[in-house]
């Protein structure tokens, strides 16, 4: 049977809510894992779907993992298979981050196609390319990226496009190459430098972390190690949207307010009061209805294109008229037909959306495509008059743990409903 939340409208958010550990980073860091035989210990893991389902991408390959609460327990073996290609593979698109650190220790990896949110072409013929440069052979058989190589050796390689995934992979299979590596126009993404810091505690050589320049010197093998991860800056960044979109007032903790300082700089040209904490976390007061502001998403430090859906519903719910750009997936404006059903005022153009405020959003029933496009759903529904249905909740959950409760704590009336659509 299938889930909805029926989101009541007329919400203002009030409280304290804290932000655990990041999804984008995690999965990266389980992986990571592979590089080194023996337990690597895992902290601050969030309680989301994506998680359990790592795990069994890694057990496919024959590790052992625990999950336990905010912590996984990943004992890896000696001899690993180099064949991931387990049934949830198709159902996240991390799974393929595996491929970079087998090919790295095994110098062979067959690992099938990923499955994940239905944003966009996201090819990876930037994570092959880069394998090539390294000295391997990559192609696409049957499903699989089947990659091999007799040995790895430092080089040269600049990336075409700052991606997250490509450089995940190769940093992961140069950490153990011979040699030198040097990726240019590496993503700069906060969980980058995560990856980067828990592979320096594993015992491999890497300079420029955070910048766009990575340096990686090979090492002959890693051991491993405990680490913490990151605060979540896109849920973090949820819960100062819900803020401004609620006319509310959230201290959002667990989190770097600097991996958000472009997100909390729109929401004061929007007219919320913000405050942030160090590198502890921040609060958002919208005293009023907010302003209408424009959104362009780019690669970090840019505006993420996870937050785009949230921009839309912020601006849906704004005095004005704003214009959303979206330069990095081209199937993020389905989240906009959903926002039209609930009596938003958006029309789009190719990479372009303009979304005209309206002082009160009407319910209705809409169908989450993804992740993020559930979770602004769900803080449009706050704005919305009545009870608006949101289906294909299984999206949300694999982002946001307790998001029904911690927003139910706040001040929301949120209830999940076990039933099926009447739309088919």
């Amino acid at each position: 049977m299938s889930e909805h939340f029926d989101v009541h409208g007329g919400a203002r958010l009030v409280g304290e809510v804290d932000v655990v550990g990041a999804k984008n980073s995690v999965l990266k860091l389980m992986a990571a894992a592979l590089l080194a035989e023996g337990t690597t210990t895992i902290t601050n893991c969030p309680q989301i779907l994506d998680v359990p389902l790592m795990g069994d991408v890694l057990r496919s390959v024959g590790c052992e993992v625990e999950i336990e609460g905010d912590t996984a327990r990943i004992t890896t073996p000696a001899e690993l298979s180099h064949r991931a290609d387990s049934a949830a593979m198709g159902k996240l698109r991390a799974s393929v981050c595996v491929l970079g650190p087998l090919v790295g220790r095994l110098k062979q990896a067959v690992v099938a196609l990923p499955g994940g949110d239905a944003i966009g072409q996201r090819p990876l013929d930037m994570h092959q390319n880069g394998l090539r440069k390294l000295g391997a052979t990559s192609t696409i058989e049957h499903g699989c990226v089947v990659a091999k190589a007799e040995t790895l050796v430092g080089t040269q390689i600049w990336l075409d496009f700052p991606s997250v995934g490509a450089t995940e992979n190769i940093l992961m299979a140069a950490v153990l190459a011979e040699g030198t590596t040097v990726i240019d126009n590496a993503a700069r993404e906060p969980e980058i430098a995560d990856i980067c810091t828990m592979l320096t505690e594993m015992g491999a050589k890497i300079e420029g972390a955070g910048t766009s320049t990575l340096t990686v010197h090979g090492v002959e093998a890693l051991h491993p190690t405990e680490h913490r991860v990151i605060g979540d800056r896109i849920v973090g960044a949820t819960w100062a949207f819900a803020a401004s979109m609620t006319r509310g007032d959230l201290t959002v903790r667990g989190v770097n307010p600097h991996h958000l300082d472009l997100v909390l700089d729109k929401l004061r040209l929007a007219g919320a009061e913000v405050t942030t904490y160090d590198d502890k976390g921040f609060r958002v007061v919208q005293p009023e209805r907010p302003k209408a502001v424009d959104w362009v998403t780019l690669p970090y430090p840019g505006f993420a294109t996870d937050l785009q859906p949230f921009a839309v519903a912020l601006s849906a719910v704004s005095e004005g008229t704003s214009m959303i750009t979206e330069n990095v997936y081209e199937a993020r404006f389905r989240f906009i037909e959903e926002m039209i059903r609930l009596s938003g005022d958006a029309r789009t153009d190719g990479h372009h959306a303009v979304v005209r405020g309206v002082e009160k959003l009407s319910s209705a029933p809409v169908w989450a495509s993804d992740i993020r496009a559930g979770a602004g759903l769900v803080l449009a529904g706050l704005c919305a008059d009545g009870v608006t249905e949101v289906w294909d909740v299984f999206h949300i959950d694999r982002g946001y743990p307790h998001f029904v409760e911690n927003l139910n704590r706040l001040g929301a009336r949120i209830d999940r409903v076990t039933g099926e659509p009447e739309r088919a």
